[in-house]
């Protein structure tokens, strides 16, 4: 049963809703429950033993300008209410989950396009907006924003700076951050700040982009755009080993080449991408009706046979130390090698002479050509892998992502320490991808189960504890783009030391009543005693 809104703040309903125009503000159950976290798997596990919520928010405000933000901050810290901002509850990490009677601030009707200079290559964007209606609008104009997560279609501006998120093109365009020329946010005590990359209070735009809401709440972006491009140049390439297929993009890289897009696979996870893996066809799409007459009625077994696969997997998954085991006792030339797949975005021509001197490097370290079809096809489906965790969910198991990044010399031990720890306790591989001049990114995806949802919480956090340690040990960061939230917090201070004690003052400073966003970021005992 849903936790009634305590009584001593039930009353501050119409005080907020008199900071919005359109009082535009619920208490009611169904949105309290629906803004009670985000898409943290931890919360998953634990939603699916009918703990949905650990706190359900109090209130849901949907503010329609910077002012209204403002007022409604302004409110809530003259009451000492905790606010939480939500822009699509898309993040994997635990940034959104309420512990006591909270006001969730959701961002979404703030979606306009302020402004887009074709000749300065500039666009302004309320935070709001979702990241592929954003897009959209740069197309129709002939612009790209050049920032392409897999979850665009469910994630926001405002999310994508709070979490310091990266693209699939980053190689080309950058991270957010790269694009972000300036800001207005609102911070804990309801004023509202302007920021620009080479004008006024150009030193706070650092420490807002990543800070994942506890310093203020992101309300308008400024951003660098560019030319869409008219086309795209591919290429993709087997490795014998993940550590030539590393030296390859690294050379790449410092050589001055800048695909835009360079993803090297595991031996394993090239494996299962060749097979096509556990995932839905096509035909899931289909009407029964525009379905050929040969194969109709065949859903229903399909989705049966499906169905006994995915729990076939949720048992094995119970093993998975030895199902690790036995796959690292495979040579990797059997399983087919390290796939990369590169894609450029630029001038055609020179897309194509750059191609020609990755493919002599590629050669060189003993690599095989596969030609245009590697990403050809990944740029088909590279949005769908946000999609696929509910089969897992639904079949007993589960599967969560963590990515981690080096610079070179750290790359290979970090991918071997990392891939050790977490293969303990779950099924894992990894493939690396936003690639720089100094050093990648790894993306590890690992699944799981155990007999019972409490065995698997336990499990769950085993891994990550484990995987996280590795990182830091083998002189990695314990994030690149997904944020830090809850599920890294308490690894925070291994990593960076008395900065965090930096950052808590900060977070006084800028919201003395430590309203916004408690728990994540910073672990909770950097906050006792700053009040």
């Amino acid at each position: 049963m849903l936790r009634p809104v305590s009584k001593g703040v039930e009353p501050l309903r119409d005080e907020l809703a008199s900071a919005l125009a359109n009082e535009n503000i619920s208490s009611e159950s169904t949105d309290r429950v629906a803004y009670a976290r985000d898409l943290w798997p931890r919360q998953q596990i634990r939603t699916r033993r009918g703990e949905a919520a650990i706190a359900p928010p109090a209130f849901i405000a949907w503010p329609e300008s910077t002012e209204e933000v403002a007022r409604l901050v302004q409110v809530a810290h003259e009451r000492s209410l905790p606010i939480v901002p939500y822009g699509a509850g898309s993040g994997v990490c635990g940034g959104i989950l309420p512990r006591e009677d909270a006001l969730i601030i959701d961002m979404k009707r703030m979606r306009r396009p302020l402004e887009v200079d074709g000749e300065r290559l500039i666009a302004r964007f309320e935070a709001g907006i979702v990241g592929q209606h954003l897009e959209d609008e740069l197309n129709r104009l002939g612009f790209t924003l050049g920032h392409f997560p897999s979850s665009i279609y469910c994630s926001t501006l405002g999310g994508w700076i709070a979490g310091r998120s990266a693209g699939q093109t980053s190689g080309r365009y950058g991270k957010i951050e790269d694009m972000i020329l300036g800001l207005r946010f609102v911070d804990g005590t309801g004023k509202v700040h302007h920021v620009e990359r080479d004008g006024e209070n150009a030193a706070l735009l650092p420490l807002i982009i990543g800070s994942e809401g506890i310093l203020g709440i992101v309300t308008e972006a400024t951003l660098r755009i560019a030319p869409a491009p008219e086309e795209r140049v591919f290429a993709g390439f087997v490795f014998p080993d993940v550590a030539s297929g590393l030296l390859a993009i690294r050379r790449f890289y410092q050589s001055g080449l800048r695909p835009a897009v360079a993803r090297l696979y595991d031996p394993f996870d090239s494996f299962l991408k060749r097979q096509g893996g556990i995932r839905r066809r096509d035909t899931d799409s289909e009407t029964e009706a525009s379905r050929p007459k040969g194969i109709r009625g065949k859903t229903r077994k399909e989705s049966t046979v499906r169905s006994l696969a995915l729990h076939a997997l949720n048992h094995s998954l119970r093993h998975a130390k030895y199902m690790n085991e036995l796959i690292e006792r495979v040579p990797d030339t059997m399983l087919g090698g390290a796939t990369l797949v590169l894609v450029w975005e630029c001038d055609l021509s020179l897309g194509k002479i750059e191609r020609e001197v990755a493919r002599s490097i590629a050669l060189e370290l003993g690599a095989e050509d596969l030609g245009e079809e590697p990403g050809r096809h990944w740029l088909a489906h590279r949005h769908s892998v946000s999609y696929r965790q509910s089969p897992m969910f639904r079949s007993g198991a589960f599967v969560d992502t963590m990515e981690v990044s080096a610079r070179w010399s750290r790359m290979l031990p970090m991918y071997e320490a990392v891939k050790r720890a977490l293969g303990e306790h779950v099924f894992v591989m990894a493939h690396f991808s936003h690639a720089y001049p100094d050093g990648a990114s790894i993306y590890f995806t690992f699944a799981g189960s155990a007999r019972s949802d409490a065995e698997q919480l336990e499990r769950y956090d085993r891994a990550w504890r484990s995987a996280l340690k590795a990182a830091i040990d083998a002189g990695g960061s314990l994030s690149h783009h997904h944020g830090v939230g809850r599920s890294k917090a308490p690894a925070m201070q291994r990593e960076q030391g008395h900065a965090l004690s930096l950052l808590a003052d900060l977070k006084k400073t800028f919201d003395p009543r430590l309203i916004l966003n408690r728990g994540t970021l910073l672990p909770e005992e950097f906050l006792h005693g700053l009040r």
